[in-house]
């Protein structure tokens, strides 16, 4: 098990080796497995890209993110910049359905609000508007409104664990309430947690995740 200072310096390693992330102003703090990101970054694609490379440190068990965005003068933009240019990036996605989202701007901030089918196509509508130059931060409030209501949930994510995750499906308890899936149980990794929890979200009629699982 990596002590606090390993663990520290672990992610540090993993920050500085990532090309989008630049570490000169962000502090990692460590403690029993708990990881906390201080400081501040350029934009809200940096804060996500060194959200991201902590989690892929072993060893680490949750994360609080304290960093603050602060935009540099030359990549500040109005809300009314910043929404044309969310609505076209939505546009442009070919994984977004045509006019299905909203974006709202307010202080440099994102809310994406409106109703799709599919958990890939709210995670894309979000990604087309994370890199916009001038966003401080994203809220994803979209709806998942399946059309097609799912009897056997259950036994297709079961089937998709087994073939994506296989290590971890025997761990793993999965229980479907309606269109609501509840994971429990414990897998090695972020990444392995990651693969479990998406392989949830791909089963068809699936509205919610309650992500129980824990990192041992």
């Amino acid at each position: 098990m990596r002590s606090d200072a390993q663990l520290r310096n672990d992610v540090q390693a993993e920050l500085d080796w990532d090309p989008a992330v630049n570490p000169a102003h962000i502090g990692v703090i460590a403690a029993d497995g708990v990881v906390t990101l201080t400081g501040h970054v350029a934009s809200h694609a940096e804060k996500y890209a060194a959200e991201a490379a902590a989690r892929r440190v072993k060893g680490v068990k949750a994360l609080a993110v304290e960093m603050t965005v602060k935009l540099p003068a030359s990549d500040t933009r109005s809300d009314a910049d910043i929404a044309m240019a969310a609505e076209r990036g939505l546009e442009w996605s070919v994984l977004v359905p045509t006019g299905k989202i909203k974006p709202m701007v307010e202080g440099g901030w994102v809310t994406l609000n409106g109703e799709v089918e599919w958990d890939y196509q709210r995670r894309a509508a979000e990604r087309s508007v994370r890199n916009l130059m001038g966003v401080t931060g994203v809220t994803n409030a979209i709806k998942i409104i399946p059309k097609v209501k799912a009897t056997d949930v259950e036994k297709r994510l079961h089937d998709a664990l087994s073939r994506q995750a296989n290590r971890e499906a025997d761990r793993i308890q999965v229980t479907v309430v309606g269109s609501e899936v509840h994971l429990r149980g414990k897998v090695h990794s972020w990444a392995e947690l990651d693969a479990v929890q998406g392989a949830a979200w791909s089963a068809p009629g699936v509205h919610s995740v309650v992500n129980d699982l824990t990192v041992d």
